[in-house]
């Protein structure tokens, strides 16, 4: 357990509190019966003997929490709906950048982009760009290819959404060409990683800190604010906040529950003679 909980913590920065080890074995079951072995100890065996490699990124990608679904907390995206309106009046044309830090699946960033053009915001030159990231190359592969199980398209979406931006195959739904188009989807690891290229305007980071330690959190905050403009937003989790952690980001006034990226504090010359 020990072995296979540093290796995620190596890798993405994230941590399994003792009292949750029994995701391990859980969350690493499929993978044992895929590689025909009979046990965590066999496992760790052959992780030790490939020195990780493949096996170990396998290993990862079965840890990751991808819980995610359509239009979670939708008064949160409703709320950077109408402030990426905001900005785009404010801006004269000048096209708003989002970055989904943590996507998933993918089901964040496709539920704003269906939102945007609901509201006459996603067409045309001024139309946001939207940029969605994850550390999975699993959970990146399934987005952009945007096929979804029936339940997974059942979580948050109504029927008229549903019909209006996928198709069914049997069981499963794809999403249509047209809304898969507005997202690019980019492996990043937020531990680790300088952020996209290109200021945001911005940027959804919710709930991944809470799988994080403290220190951690304060790195990752500190990334976060260089991808970010000075004026920009930041929409972290119902159960996460900057407070005790960083000085570039504060409560904002105008849209409740986000935070506005502040320019850094210069440090202070040594007067000499």
């Amino acid at each position: 357990m020990n072995i296979i909980s540093a290796l995620l913590e190596q890798r993405t920065g994230q941590q399994i509190a003792a009292n949750r080890a029994w995701r391990i074995e859980t969350a690493l079951k499929p993978l044992l019966r895929e590689k025909g072995l009979a046990s965590l100890d066999q496992l760790v065996a052959q992780l030790v003997a490939t020195r990780t490699g493949e096996l170990g990124d396998q290993v990862v990608d079965a840890l990751l929490n991808q819980e995610t679904s359509f239009f979670r907390d939708a008064a949160v995206l409703d709320m950077i709906a109408d402030a990426t309106k905001a900005m785009q009046a404010e801006m004269g044309g000048r096209k708003v950048r989002i970055w989904s830090s943590g996507c998933s699946t993918g089901q964040e960033p496709l539920s704003l982009a269906m939102l945007f053009d609901e509201r006459g915001m996603g067409e045309g030159a001024s139309a946001p760009e939207i940029v969605a990231t994850d550390v999975s190359p699993a959970a990146l592969t399934r987005a952009r290819a945007g096929h979804f199980s029936q339940f997974e398209i059942q979580r948050g979406l109504p029927v008229r959404r549903m019909m209006t931006w996928f198709d069914g195959n049997g069981g499963d739904w794809a999403a249509k060409p047209e809304l898969l188009r507005r997202i690019q989807f980019r492996q990043h690891n937020l531990t680790a990683d300088a952020p996209p290229p290109g200021k945001f305007d911005v940027v959804l980071c919710r709930n991944v800190m809470l799988y994080f330690s403290q220190d951690v959190r304060r790195d990752v905050f500190a990334i976060l604010a260089a991808g970010i403009r000075p004026g920009g937003l930041l929409v972290l989790g119902a159960g996460e906040t900057v407070i005790g952690l960083t000085d570039r980001f504060r409560p904002c006034d105008q849209f409740r529950g986000a935070y506005r990226a502040v320019e850094p504090i210069p440090a202070k010359r040594a007067a000499f003679g």
